[in-house]
């Protein structure tokens, strides 16, 4: 039996006993009832003429195939755990309304700007979490000029809306599923996914759209790893199309690209599961324009979500999460992170080739998101993200219980034991530093900035200082009891980390192996019981010369009340209560990132 997931819908791998009879000359056989359409269309083709003959038999493969997957595939309901319940999906409100009420009040220096949140829809597959359909939640924050509300001179409204990709939109005009799960699942299942969807769309998968949104050039852009970003307006959150940068990029393209400093312009990269398996490019700062792009020569594919930029360089993570077409061929999976595969790092001048990266060999793990990246005088590169021991995706091999298997992950250990094969604490997620030299090819320093309090990721700064020395990066605290109990990952809370405010932290991992660690001072703003957020923004003072001049924003969920709010937290004044706390209309799922765009 295969099973798939659809919006809490599973399609399972039935058949049905009710075959239709065919007479051929004196013999009678059965005939699948899929075949219905293409006998009825054969039969029509008596009263319409020959001259239809063509159009009927070029669509008739095309019916017959979607006959197929509506007699296999029977989508039914996936129950969720009480615990999961703010994951499910919700319907588009239909228009923006107002929100005239805010607990607190809008911060002076506070800029007019949209704050937007993309959502993967949870449940799309039974067996990959992240393969969603892409929906848009937006607060528009506006000087109200004309009344005094609440709020205190604001208007605030709230909308919300799928991103309506050319896939979507096949669904949405047949109103049902159409695309077969392909990213997971046992390698039958997988193998017939890709084949039917090529023969029926002419792609292996649905376009996801659902994990984070950027802004380039005052265009506005929503983006998954799987495809090109999808342009919507900003205003109204209408979808406008693929952006290809006028043909030039056709390939994947990274949910976190970067903005180079000094020139504006938008680094990209581009993984894929067959070769070129890695691509790099560099787009104008009017995003007119492929200015470079460069094959890197990888001999794997690689799932990698992040890459950093310096003022001259980028940086490329290469992490064993590998997909491989011909692993599920011989009987495995799509995506596995092995984690006796090697990691490094590399470091590419803006414009070069794929001879001018010099590789640095580090320990196997798994990093997702850059925390920044930046240059020490003319010959280190310091390179900061949030490292695991293993990888959240795809979950657990087959056969496996997942639940059990993300429980083990998220639960809170102490991670010194990194040698230890036990599945508790792999997921455990803390800040890392590396410090690369260019001259010697050596790593000169490596090791945690965070200990084990808490596991943290969704890492984000100043925006200011993408690229540049920075004293300050915040995150997204892991609940580690709560993403336990779920088997999902949960953030009960901020952390501000002060990373020029270190300390020596002697770390013991046996007899012959001890180092010391610089462990950064943190600040923490913890949320209220039963309180997660998503979609952490900075949202930067209007006019500030200071790095923390500024505020987070973000999407929370009391899951005793189930309301949802949007809270602003001031950086200066971290722990204190939020500045604001914006009451929503609806319900605002859990999701990925979250992007804040000043006006103007």
């Amino acid at each position: 039996m295969m099973t798939y997931t659809r919006s809490f819908q599973s399609t399972v791998c039935t058949h049905r006993s009710t075959p239709l009879s065919h007479r051929f000359g004196s013999f009678e056989f059965p005939i699948p009832s899929f075949f219905k359409p293409l006998l009825r269309d054969l039969k029509d083709n008596n009263s319409v003429g020959i001259r239809d003959a063509p159009k009927i038999i070029k669509e008739a493969p095309v019916r017959l195939l979607d006959s197929f997957v509506d007699l296999v595939f029977e989508f039914v309901e996936q129950p969720l755990l009480p615990s999961q319940s703010n994951f499910a999906p919700v319907e588009e409100i239909g228009e923006a309304v107002n929100l005239i009420y805010v607990q607190g009040s809008i911060p002076d220096g506070f800029p007019e700007g949209v704050y937007i949140r993309n959502e993967s829809v949870f449940g799309k597959t039974s067996s990959v979490w992240v393969e969603g359909e892409g929906m848009l939640h937006a607060l528009y924050f506006n000087k109200d000029r004309t009344a005094e509300h609440d709020g205190g001179g604001w208007k605030i409204i709230y909308n919300n809306r799928y991103v309506e990709t050319s896939t979507f939109k096949i669904e949405k005009e047949r109103n049902k599923p159409c695309f077969l799960p392909a990213v997971e699942g046992n390698p039958s299942a997988v193998i017939s996914s890709f084949i039917l969807n090529l023969l029926r769309y002419g792609m292996p998968n649905k376009i996801m759209s659902n994990t984070n949104i950027i802004e380039h050039a005052g265009k506005f852009y929503s983006i998954a790893e799987n495809y090109v970003p999808q342009e919507f307006d900003i205003k109204t959150l209408e979808t406008l199309g693929d952006w290809d940068v006028n043909g030039a990029w056709t390939r994947p393209f990274t949910s976190h690209p970067k903005k180079a400093p000094g020139t504006g312009e938008l680094v990209t990269m581009g993984a894929d599961a067959q070769k070129p398996y890695f691509e790099l490019g560099v787009i104008s700062a009017d995003g007119s324009r492929l200015l470079h792009k460069v094959d890197l020569k990888f001999n794997r594919s690689i799932l990698t979500h992040d890459l950093g930029v310096t003022r001259r360089y980028n940086v490329i993570l290469d992490f064993p999460l590998i997909v491989d077409l011909n692993r599920v061929l011989r009987g495995g999976s799509l995506i596995k992170y092995e984690k006796e595969g090697y990691s490094r790092i590399g470091i590419l001048p803006r414009y070069g080739d794929a001879d001018s990266v010099k590789w640095f060999q580090v320990e196997p793990h798994c990093s997702f998101h850059v925390i920044n990246c930046y240059e020490i005088g003319d010959n280190e590169v310091v390179v900061m993200t949030c490292r695991a021991r293993e990888s959240i995706i795809p979950g657990p091999d087959l056969g496996r219980n997942k639940l059990e298997w993300f429980s083990k992950g998220f639960k809170h250990v102490d991670l010194v034991e990194e040698e230890d094969d036990d599945d508790e604490g792999k997921l455990f997620s803390r800040a890392y530093e590396w410090r690369l030299n260019m001259k010697t090819g050596e790593v000169t320093r490596q090791g945690h900035l965070t200990g084990t309090e808490f596991a943290i990721d969704f890492p984000m700064i100043n925006p200011n200082f993408t690229g540049v020395k920075n004293r300050f990066a915040y995150a997204q605290i892991v609940d580690s009891t709560a993403s336990s109990e779920a088997g999902m990952a949960k953030y009960s809370g901020l952390a501000k980390l002060y990373l020029d405010e270190r300390s020596k932290v002697e770390v013991y991992k046996s007899e012959e192996n001890q180092s010391a660690e610089n462990m950064v001072k943190i600040e923490y703003h913890m949320f209220p019981k039963n309180t997660y957020c998503s979609g952490s923004a900075f949202v930067a003072k209007s006019g500030s010369t200071e790095e923390d001049e500024g505020w987070i924003i973000t999407f929370v969920h009391n899951e005793d009340t189930n309301k949802s709010e949007v809270y602003i937290v001031d950086a200066k004044q971290f722990s204190r209560e939020p500045a604001a706390k914006i009451p929503l209309p609806s319900r605002v799922p859990y999701g990925f990132h979250g992007y804040f765009a000043p006006s103007g």
